[in-house]
């Protein structure tokens, strides 16, 4: 079983996917625990990658078809709640 844990802006460190059946227990800032699939921290992985390349105007596979300059085209931190497990 894999643990992590949200830091205080609500985020956990995810920089790839996990196993699609690895559990994964996530201990949020209240203390609380709850415990994911890998495949539910996929998805949510996912999103929030796919709301970053949006938001920095780059396309789905991360690159930037405007001028030159260096881009981050990845993330490290993945935004959870309690309740998003399903």
């Amino acid at each position: 079983m894999i643990s992590l844990q949200q830091d205080s802006e609500g985020f956990i460190r995810m920089k790839r996917h996990f196993p699609v059946s690895a559990a994964v227990t996530i201990t949020f800032t209240d203390g609380t625990q709850e415990v994911f699939t890998g495949q539910r921290l996929n998805e949510i992985y996912d999103d929030a990658l796919a709301a970053y390349r949006a938001g920095n105007h780059l396309d789905a596979r991360g690159f930037s078809r405007g001028p030159k300059k260096k881009v981050q085209t990845g993330i490290d931190f993945v935004p959870v709640q309690p309740g998003a497990a399903k």
